[in-house]
């Protein structure tokens, strides 16, 4: 489902002031997004501007050493002249946190790049593509119809994006295009040894020790079809870590022999339980969206607004139904 980028074309070519975005608990996916796409934005004399509504992650300092990106603070006045706004790697609005009411009251042109099934209507130019393996690539399409360049800085932050999505080529959504592409990024300069260290060898110690947690509460249900584990909120004063440092620990889950479904539970500080699903079959974008959530067929989240127990039990028997209805 290719994307027609003419219209991104047109948009770029009327403005000058762009705000980039990408989701709250931002990833390498969209983080990569947007740092190469406003990259770009820029060589061509363009003002860019870039906010998460979170802080950013450690991990992924190393993509920003100068700090361009900024945290989104209410009401946002400090952002208000932006004269277009791309918001990349989502289309939902919960997943723009507290950016969300601040894009709804802006009268700046809006345009949506991303690679999710779940959409809401943010009033925005559409450019989704849900059979591209992550959202770096529309930003590498994007960039090619802007007429690039593809700089070395740009293709480290597109392959960054690229190997994010696709667990550095393991997933199911690779496709011999997904190579293709590495390659191109390669041959423009991805350092690929340097950016695996950067983002696989460079855990602080309290990570290490949420991941130990993990392991420790991991738990067999369904007859071993479903794995689960969880964070409490006492776990990061406990072990020093912040909510951030629990991004991909649900892949533990279904790490296990025989586990179809993995689910990672997590206790948010301002409260509720963000649940993250990884499948190995099951569509668990449509059990995530029973709770108002979504994503991919395979990797999905949502939220629920109830204590740890109440989100497991509830959670837990959705995936079973679900799991019985195949």
């Amino acid at each position: 489902m290719a994307c027609d980028w003419q219209p991104l074309v047109d948009v770029v070519s009327r403005h000058q002031r762009f705000l980039l975005t990408t989701h709250v608990r931002p990833d390498g996916d969209g983080l990569g997004s947007i740092l190469a796409l406003g990259e770009v934005l820029e060589r061509q004399g363009k003002n860019v501007r870039y906010v998460i509504a979170s802080s950013m992650p450690r991990r992924y300092e190393f993509l920003d050493p100068e700090k361009r990106i900024e945290q989104f603070v209410p009401p946002g006045e400090a952002w208000r002249d932006a004269e277009a706004v791309l918001v990349m790697d989502t289309g939902t609005w919960n997943q723009l946190g507290s950016f969300g009411p601040f894009l709804k009251s802006l009268s700046a042109e809006k345009v949506v790049i991303d690679h999710h099934l779940t959409q809401d209507d943010l009033g925005a130019l559409r450019l989704v593509d849900p059979t591209a393996e992550a959202t770096g690539r529309l930003a590498y399409e994007a960039i090619e119809a802007l007429g690039g360049p593809l700089s070395e800085l740009v293709a480290n932050r597109l392959f960054l994006a690229l190997v994010h999505d696709t667990g550095w080529f393991r997933h199911s959504n690779v496709s011999a295009a997904t190579f293709v592409l590495a390659t191109r990024l390669k041959e423009a300069g991805v350092r690929h040894e340097w950016l695996h260290e950067q983002y696989y060898e460079q855990n602080t110690l309290p990570r290490v020790k949420l991941m130990g947690l993990v392991c420790e509460r991991m738990q067999l249900t369904s007859g071993g079809k479903v794995a689960h584990s969880e964070i409490r909120r006492t776990d990061y004063a406990t072990t020093g870590a912040t909510p951030q440092d629990t991004e991909d620990l649900v892949n533990f889950t279904r790490s296990i022999i025989g586990v179809e479904v993995g689910i990672f539970f997590m206790e948010q500080p301002r409260g509720g339980i963000k649940v993250s699903f990884r499948s190995r079959g099951l569509d668990v974008a449509r059990v995530a969206e029973r709770f108002g959530g979504g994503g991919h067929r395979l990797a999905s989240g949502c939220t629920v607004e109830t204590a740890l127990e109440e989100a497991k039990t509830r959670v837990l028997q959705a995936v079973d139904a679900a799991l019985a209805e195949r």
